[in-house]
This record gives structure tokens, sequence and C-alpha cells, in this order.
């Protein structure tokens, strides 16, 4: 009898094992850091050549790790957000309103499929995935174990902010400052949760600007007034240091992979203020090498999408690299699943492809082009979009970048985009990589395509 008891627990946990739970145990796995600011270009840190804020934090940060100086987004943050949890590029999922997400592709996020590899999962800050107070436990149908995020187009962000957490809207905000309590948020998750692999999720509110369709208009801060962008960057870069600085406290340095990245480029104006029901607003524009860069939010040019990432991972990545691989936002669901060692599930096809091989030192990310899209999105009663709907794309390589308008781009000698190509001005070269990026185009128009195609 004893030997059959031994026996059928042996075969127990086999069969755990191959459920894909008993990973949780598995010291390969890293936790992850990901840490998603709102509304920073590249030109904003002092790591990527900018000169007109301090950010110490995400400087060291980048020093002793990588830094990516190709990553591409969205030019605006919803569809940026879809693109990163489903692996998917919007257009894949047909029509989906502002500010939803797409109900047929909730199982998939890597929230959830993390799950399946025995991670604890959690996020603060940002959701904009649909409206909480009509649907207030979307996130842990989106694979999230604890959540506290603020109310989108519901309430504010910052002062006296409204936090859904757990499917609650929190009753104990008033006099704080909303990324304070995000910040604490994680710093608890990761704390209770330190013996185990984990995926915490700062999806930070700044830099973006307050709401602007509440009535009354959310309540100023300390200032009588809006944070301006200057304040909001210094926050950003503060909370890095926090977060950081959390890690080192509870010994997870070593083991904990921090990846910072933007949603989309800075923006050009923000609401500093309200009069009444009247907002005014201020440009941003930000000194980098030399040069005044106004803000590239909504454009689909590098100021728009060509995005800050830095990952780091002491012991595992080697310090002070700056590389070149291209990145976009449907690649981090498959580089997460790669890091926690589990397969995609059959029949899911993506658009990313991993770049774990650079992260672990191995090798390069083999993907060969990127994607991008305006945002062409149903508005749902009330929510206006946050960018235009003209419908332009485009793809392209380290290089190169063609518009499906028929825009051929010269990147590496054109970044600003000034002197753009038709077809009749075409050499030899400009055939050439026109002919290829139109395969690109072709490819992904029809059932699907690589990206580590030519």
């Amino acid at each position: 009898m004893g030997r059959m008891k031994t026996a059928l627990k042996t075969i127990l946990l086999f069969a755990l094992g191959c459920g894909g739970v008993s990973s949780a145990s598995d010291p390969r796995q890293p936790n992850i850091l990901f840490i998603f600011a709102d509304d920073i270009g590249q030109e904003v840190l002092e790591c990527y050549g900018g000169q007109s804020y301090r950010t110490p934090h995400l400087n060291e940060l980048a020093r002793t790790g990588m830094k990516f100086n190709q990553a591409f987004s969205m030019p605006v943050c919803h569809p940026s957000r879809i693109t990163l949890m489903s692996g998917k590029y919007p257009f894949r999922h047909g029509p989906v309103s502002w500010g939803d997400y797409p109900k047929q592709a909730e199982p998939y996020t890597f929230s959830n499929l993390l799950k399946t590899a025995g991670y604890r999962t959690a996020i603060a800050g940002k959701w904009q995935l649909c409206l909480l107070g009509e649907d207030p436990f979307h996130p842990r149908r989106m694979g999230f174990d604890h959540w506290d995020l603020f109310g989108w187009h519901e309430g504010p962000r910052y002062y006296e902010p409204m936090i859904h957490q757990n499917g609650q809207v929190r009753a104990d905000t008033l006099g704080f400052y909303g990324p304070d309590l995000y910040v604490r948020s994680v710093i608890d998750f990761m704390k209770d949760n330190r013996d185990r692999p984990f995926l915490a999720y700062y999806s930070m509110a700044v830099a973006h600007e307050v709401t602007d369709d509440l009535t009354p208009p959310v309540p100023h801060g300390p200032f009588d007034r809006y944070d301006n962008y200057d304040e909001m960057v210094a926050e950003t870069d503060r909370n890095v240091g926090r977060l950081i600085a959390a890690l080192n406290a509870l010994k997870l340095r070593d083991k904990t992979l921090v990846i910072f990245l933007a949603d989309n480029g800075t923006p050009p104006e923000i609401i500093i203020r309200a009069d009444g029901q009247e907002l005014s607003r201020v440009p941003v524009v930000s000194r980098r090498n030399g040069l005044d860069v106004p803000g590239g939010k909504k454009q689909l040019t590098d100021a728009g999408t060509n995005v800050p990432m830095i990952a780091n991972w002491p012991g595992t990545i080697r310090p002070g690299q700056v590389v070149d691989d291209l990145v976009d936002f449907s690649d981090f669901l498959p580089t997460f699943m790669d890091l926690a060692g589990q397969p995609i599930p059959d029949g899911l096809k993506l658009d990313g492809v991993s770049f774990a091989d650079r992260l672990r030192g191995t090798g390069t990310s083999p993907r060969t082009f990127t994607y991008c899209e305006e945002a062409v999105l149903p508005k749902p009663g009330g929510v206006e979009p946050d960018g235009e709907s003209s419908g332009l794309k485009w793809v392209r390589n380290q290089d190169w970048k063609l518009y499906n308008n028929g825009r051929l781009i010269h990147m590496a000698e054109d970044p600003l985009e000034q002197y753009p190509f038709t077809s009749g001005e075409d050499n030899a070269r400009r055939t050439e990589m026109r002919s290829l990026l139109e395969n690109v185009f072709r490819d992904l128009d029809s059932a699907g395509t690589s990206p580590t195609a030519p």
C-alpha cells in the first residue's frame, strides 16, 4: 500500500510539472520588473543626449545595463498597449474602441501566459484598457493577481487619485499623490512575492497630462496648478530610483530583469492649470545634443515612435552596452515567455519575436523590420481618441522606412524625414529598398509574416 501511495504521488507530481506549474521553483526564471513610462521620448533622458532634465537614476540604469537605440512604439498610448500585451499589431484584432481591449485576446496577454509559467503578477498605475467603473475585474481576466489602477476618464491620476484596487475603489487616497501610491503598491507586491518569480508591471501615470474631460476638472497640486513636464520627468526618474532601491533592499537585484520603456514620444503640449472648465496648456520643447526638439507624440516620425528602452539585469546583462537591434512592442510577450522557459501556446500566432538572447548575451534579436500604424479606432461615447486617424502606416529596417502612401525615407541620412523619395525618384538602391519593404507590407496584409523575414 505504501509503495502504491508513493507511486501515485510521483505520478501526480509529474502531471503537475507537465501542466506548467512546477516552474515556479525554477531558479533560472527571472523576476520581471517592467517599468512602462507615459509620454517620454528619447530626447528627455540624459543617457540619450537629453539636456533639459536631470535623470540620474535612469542614467545609472543605462550605465550598468543595456540601452536600445531602435525600440519602436505606436504613436499614441492605447495602440501601444494593445500591441504590448497581445504580441500582435493593432490591426490584427479588427475594430477596437478607444480605451478597450479585444475580448477574444484577453486569455493570451503576457500576464496570463506568465501565470501559466508559475509567475505571480501585479500592475499599478495606468490601465486604459477599459473603464474600470464598468468592468472592475477586467485586470483579473487579463492575468493580474493584484492591481492598483487609476480610473482613466473616471477620476484623477495624481492628486486625490481615484484608484481601483482589486475590484474596489480605494477610500484611503485623500491627501496622497498617485505615483507614491502606485510605487508603494509595486514594492509591497515584490516584498510579498520575493520567494517566487513575479511580474511587477509599473504602468506609470507620469509624464502624461491630467485627464481633460471631467467635470469639474481634476484637483490642482500644491502650487495651485498641475505638475509641469519638468516635474513629471523628475518624478519618473525618482520612481525608478525607489524601485531599484527596493530590489536592493529585498536582495532581489540579481534575480530581477528590469526593463524601462516608454509608450510613445513626448507630448507637444500639456495642461498646466484649470480656471473653471477652461484648461490652459503650455508647449513642451526639450533640448537634445544642442538642438531643440518639440514633442512628437501622435506623429509617425522617430520623435513619436522611437522610444527609450533600457534593460538591466546584474550578472546577466553586461554593463554599458548600447545596441541597435530592432525591437517593437509585439516582441515583449514572446521575450517574457522565452525568459520564463515556456513555449508559446499552440495556434497562437504572433507578430513579435523574442529578443531574450540579446538580454542573455547569447545572440541578437532576429527581427529585421518594425511596423507602425496610426490610431484608426472607433470612438466610444464621449471619449475622444488620443491621436489622428488618417490610416497612415509604415514599415522600416535600421536604415530605410516606407509609408503606405509611397514615401520612402533614408533614415540613416534623413532622420527628420525632410526629404522623402517618390518611386519616380528612385535609383537602384532605393528601388531595392522600396521593393523589399513593399513585400513586407504585402505579407503583413495577407495571412501574416515573420518579423525575421528579409
